[in-house]
């Protein structure tokens, strides 16, 4: 007589939880702060306060971006700053700016307001398509760098720039997968696996990513981490969304760490010779 086995479902859990800890990515270390979480996350454009504050929860963040320009200093109702200082790193970003000046100007607002000197360094070029200003991107990331500034700048996907702004000092890049909130996913794989094989500082992919394979395909390139906004704020459910881009991260980075297989032209059987049976 056949019998079923019986599991312990309580200790398969744990050996589960246990098993799942000891293949965990390795963190991130930028500017000496070391995060968990390879994923960073917007907080504009979601449907309401509540939404946001659950998205951010099921993607398992630790760093997300706000807006200077979206704040009123000195007001007397809750900010978003106020909302988020508790449980999550800010970045502050220098969102709307187009010139240097202006964008260094909004960042020494933000470290006299938040009291802290990291920026994600924005300056936007042109209007439709939202791509950086080159020139004065790097003019004020210089400026900033030499003031003392943790800067994380927004760039095209160009390795000369990357390298630019690295010589510089900027403690990570974020080069665009593809334009801001277009969702069309990583445009140039290419460009982005040679800035990642030539810097020596975090890449992290920023802005155009739709869906958690255009994450998953960034992280095995081996891109340092992704921050999104849009893919999670305008999907039909943000929430699910938010922990799909997080599954995403995980996996990408460890399939990236564990090491893909060569590509072969022909088929390699996966089964050994040995043993086969013979007429």
């Amino acid at each position: 007589m056949l019998t079923t086995p019986t599991t312990n479902l309580q200790d398969a859990g744990i050996q589960t939880e246990r098993s799942q800890k000891s293949i965990n990515s390795s963190p991130l270390t930028i500017a000496g702060k070391t995060i968990c979480s390879r994923l960073f996350l917007g907080t504009a454009r979601y449907p309401n306060q509540q939404v946001m504050l659950d998205a951010l929860e099921a993607s398992g963040a630790e760093i997300v971006t706000v807006a200077i320009r979206r704040v009123k200093f000195g007001a007397e109702s809750e900010t978003i700053f106020d909302l988020l200082k508790e449980r999550y790193f800010i970045l502050p970003n220098t969102a709307g700016c187009y010139t240097a000046r202006d964008a260094i100007l909004t960042a020494r607002l933000a470290r006299e307001a938040l009291g802290t000197n990291w920026i994600k360094l924005e300056v936007i070029g042109d209007e439709e398509t939202l791509f950086p200003d080159v020139e004065q991107l790097i003019q004020a990331a210089r400026t900033l760098v030499d003031d003392g500034f943790v800067v994380l700048p927004y760039c095209n996907d160009d390795p000369v720039t990357c390298k630019k702004l690295e010589a510089i000092g900027c403690a990570a890049v974020m080069p665009l997968a593809a334009p801001i909130g277009s969702g069309m996913g990583i445009r140039n794989p290419y460009n982005l696996q040679i800035i990642r094989d030539q810097c020596r500082i975090p890449v992290i992919v920023d802005a155009g990513v739709g869906v958690p394979s255009d994450v998953a395909i960034a992280m095995e390139m081996g891109c340092d981490g992704v921050l999104l906004n849009s893919a999670v704020a305008q999907a039909h459910d943000p929430v699910k969304m938010a922990r799909a881009m997080r599954l995403a991260v995980e996996a990408g980075r460890l399939a990236y760490e564990a090491g893909r297989m060569p590509r072969r032209l022909y088929a390699s059987a996966s089964s050994p010779w040995e043993g086969r049976i013979q007429a």
